[in-house]
């Protein structure tokens, strides 16, 4: 997706357009978990890392010392809070809701739809995340791009590797004129095996995490227990 606006004032002189349209495809991706548009996200980051570092020289005794290091840290961390931690949460999401979107879609295809017309009553009895995704190709086609154009675009938005692997799948199977139906069998197959393994794994989690509250929690009071009279004699 080229750069929607142009680079204005400070930023241009700072940022490359290249790094600008890096951070403009991630915040694509972030779909309503968005915060922010590109700029301003720029822009907030930049004085705010300024400011941090002014702060640091100016209450701190070493602050000169201090400062690059820890504005550095704070640059990141805020495009970790903002971008990479709201894009793990909607690949999450996206992947949650891909196994009950998708089978809907199949069974609305078993009915003697095409996968336009699937899709469309599709989005219009399903309310997700990946939903509004495919509303927003389904609206895009009403300027003229194809069903394929539309979907191709909607991967530049979605982040969930899962989720694209089916969209390559089904338009893959339009192109090449082969059974859509058989196609979304196979990925809802797909879809509830994976669902399975990620909850036995975790179930298999489950252990390591009682295992550390016993070490942070049952041992420590154990010993209180033990040796709580003993210190007890030894203090009166």
């Amino acid at each position: 997706m080229k750069i929607e606006e142009k680079n204005p004032g400070m930023l241009a002189k700072i940022y490359r357009d290249k790094d600008i349209q890096k951070v403009q495809d991630k915040m694509n991706m972030l779909g309503s978990f968005q915060k922010m548009d590109t700029y301003t996200f720029l822009n907030i980051r930049l004085i705010s890392s300024i400011v941090v570092f002014l702060l640091l020289l100016y209450f701190f005794q070493y602050g000169y010392l201090l400062a690059p290091f820890l504005t550095i840290l704070y640059y990141y961390l805020f495009t970790y809070i903002y971008i990479d931690v709201p894009l793990k949460k909607r690949i999450k999401q996206l992947d949650h809701d891909a196994l009950y979107f998708f089978e809907i879609l199949t069974l609305t295809l078993e009915s003697g739809r095409d996968l336009e017309h699937s899709l469309e009553v599709t989005v219009e009895n399903v309310d997700n995340e990946l939903s509004r995704e495919f509303k927003q190709a389904l609206y895009e086609m009403k300027f003229g791009k194809s069903l394929i154009e539309s979907l191709e675009d909607m991967k530049k938005r979605i982040p969930s590797e899962t989720v694209n692997n089916i969209i390559l799948n089904m338009t893959q199977t339009s192109v090449f004129g082969n059974s859509i139906l058989e196609t979304m069998y196979h990925q809802i197959d797909f879809l509830r095996d994976k669902q399975i393994l990620e909850i036995r794994g975790a179930i298999n989690k489950i252990p390591n995490k009682v295992s550390i509250i016993s070490v942070v929690f049952v041992v420590p009071l154990i010993l209180l227990m033990i040796l709580g009279p003993f210190i007890i004699n030894l203090l009166s």
